[in-house]
C-alpha cells in the first residue's frame, strides 16, 4: 500500500523548535516532488514547504523562510521539516504530500498525502 507516515508533532513553547519527519511507505520518494502542507482551525489549507526529489532544490512560504528546512535521508526515504523559532501562528495540522514531478503549490496537485500531525505553539 502506497502511503506517507507522518510524525513528531507535538506542543511546545513559543521559540522552540520541532521536528516533523515523513516516510515513504510502498513507493521510493525518488522521482517525487515532497511538500508539507499545513492547516490551521478555520483556514484553508497552505503550503509550508516543498523538496524536488530529483535535484534537491527546496522551496519557502515567506511565512517560514530562516526558521524552518526541509530536508531528506534517501536512505530511510524520508523527508524532515525542521521547525524552529516557532510561533502561536504556527499551529495547525500539518501535512506532507507528494506528486510525480516537480514541486507545485498547489495542494490539489499532490496525490498522496499522510494523516496528519499536531503541532500546537503555546504563548
Amino acid at each position: 500500500e502506497v502511503q506517507l507516515v507522518e510524525s513528531g508533532g507535538g506542543l511546545v513553547q513559543a521559540g522552540g523548535s520541532l521536528r516533523l519527519s515523513c516516510a515513504a511507505s510502498g513507493f521510493s520518494f525518488a522521482d517525487y516532488a515532497v511538500a508539507w502542507f499545513r492547516q490551521a482551525p478555520g483556514k484553508e489549507r497552505e503550503g509550508v514547504s516543498c523538496i524536488n526529489k530529483r535535484d534537491g532544490s527546496t522551496y519557502y512560504a515567506d511565512s517560514v523562510k530562516g526558521r524552518f528546512t526541509i530536508s531528506s535521508d534517501n536512505a530511510k526515504d524520508t523527508v524532515y521539516l525542521q521547525m524552529n523559532s516557532l510561533q502561536p501562528e504556527a499551529t495547525a495540522v500539518y501535512y506532507c504530500a507528494a506528486r510525480v514531478g516537480a514541486p507545485t503549490p498547489g495542494a490539489s496537485d499532490y496525490s498522496i498525502w499522510g494523516q496528519g500531525t499536531q503541532v500546537t505553539v503555546s504563548s
